[in-house]
């Protein structure tokens, strides 16, 4: 008989990017498949992750209906269009539970699985009283129909699959992805790892049983509520210029290389470390003009590592359904603001950053 075991964590409370608009996503890791967890074969630990207070600011790495918000340029994943808004929906970012936007449930890796037999891919865990169907939109060469899975009064959103690993093909994401958008119309959803499949409906029932209370409190926490990702970007020559005019040992010092016979390195240097820490004060000062500027508008918000050297910020932001277009008002009016920013605006997503809900799968004669 399987055990589990659920222990809660708050989510970190952390400035990141949903579709956030014009970023780049981490690079996708492929997503193990879950270990069965039937009668017999599984126990398991489930620990969830509260949504962090502001500063908000990733989510990535890595992105839901993107709002590419390029300056003054603007649409919603759901077709919106005005300055600072969100782009259509662009490809969904792969995520794994160990990626840096943590898929919110991790398994270990999966054994070599026989051939042929079939399985439940699990999309997402979602409040319902009363069994569900979707229709023909689940992963697959040909779309499966995908239904609940209930417990009580949750339920996991399935769809009949071999039992393999899936690659984290584009195709295959969007699929994981599409299903997840489709869900999270209705019902306040929380995302599983993609490629995470079971061998029958009693190995989910037992999921559901034993992670029940962690499960219900996460969708309590995250009633009605959305993720945005929101990326910034800038060139930094062209902000180099700008400090110049600003910082006048800056410009003296350019001024003295210029007109210095001889070797300049020293003075290059000097001029180098000069900007770089010039750059990083101006950074973390448009950052948190940015996210203070949103705290009245969001929940909660986290940032991610920004990626390559444009990014000064990629963050997620906690955002109630209800306040979603004051949240994408806020944006375009921040966008508008800052003329050499660029603005990549995504979502709504799932709450990736939000939540975090592990469960560890053991057999049940090692856990004894």
């Amino acid at each position: 008989m399987a055990k589990a075991k659920a222990d809660k964590t708050d989510a970190r409370k952390k400035p990141a990017p949903k579709k956030a608009g014009k970023t780049a996503a981490p690079a996708a890791k492929k997503a193990t498949a879950a270990r069965p967890a039937g009668k017999q074969a599984a126990a398991q630990k489930a620990a969830v992750k509260k949504p962090a207070a502001s500063p908000k600011a990733k989510k990535p790495a890595p992105a839901p209906a993107a709002k590419k918000a390029t300056r003054k340029t603007a649409a919603g994943p759901r077709a919106r269009q005005a300055a600072a808004g969100r782009e259509p929906a662009r490809e969904p970012e792969p995520r794994s539970a160990n990626g840096p936007m943590s898929d919110l449930l991790a398994f270990p890796d999966a054994s070599a699985r026989p051939g042929g037999r079939s399985g439940k891919y699990v999309y997402c865990i979602i409040h319902s009283n009363d069994p569900c169907r979707f229709g023909p939109i689940g992963i697959g060469s040909e779309p499966a129909e995908v239904h609940t899975v209930n417990y009580k009064d949750i339920a996991a959103v399935v769809s009949d699959t071999p039992l393999e690993v899936y690659d984290p093909t584009r195709e295959n994401v969007l699929a994981h992805e599409r299903v997840n958008e489709v869900v999270m119309r209705d019902f306040t959803v929380i995302p599983m790892s993609f490629s995470t499949v079971f061998k029958t409906s009693e190995d989910i029932v037992e999921l559901l049983r034993s992670a029940y209370d962690a499960f219900r409190d996460v969708l309590v926490k995250m009633q009605d509520k959305l993720e945005f990702g929101l990326k910034v970007l800038w060139e930094p020559d062209t902000i180099i210029r700008e400090i110049e005019k600003d910082d006048e040992n800056l410009r003296l010092l350019r001024q003295e290389i210029s007109h210095q016979k001889g070797s300049t390195y020293f003075a290059r240097m000097q001029y180098g470390r000069l900007v770089d820490s010039l750059l990083q004060e101006r950074s973390e000062k448009l950052v948190s003009e940015i996210i203070d500027a949103l705290s009245g508008v969001c929940v909660a918000s986290r940032t991610n590592k920004p990626i390559g050297d444009k990014m000064i910020l990629n963050g997620a932001f906690l955002v109630a359904r209800d306040r979603e277009p004051d949240f994408d008002a806020k944006v375009k009016e921040i966008d508008a603001r800052y003329e050499n920013l660029i603005f990549k605006y995504t979502g709504p997503w799932p709450p990736y950053n939000f939540v975090n809900i592990r469960l560890k799968l053991e057999r049940a004669s090692e856990a004894e």
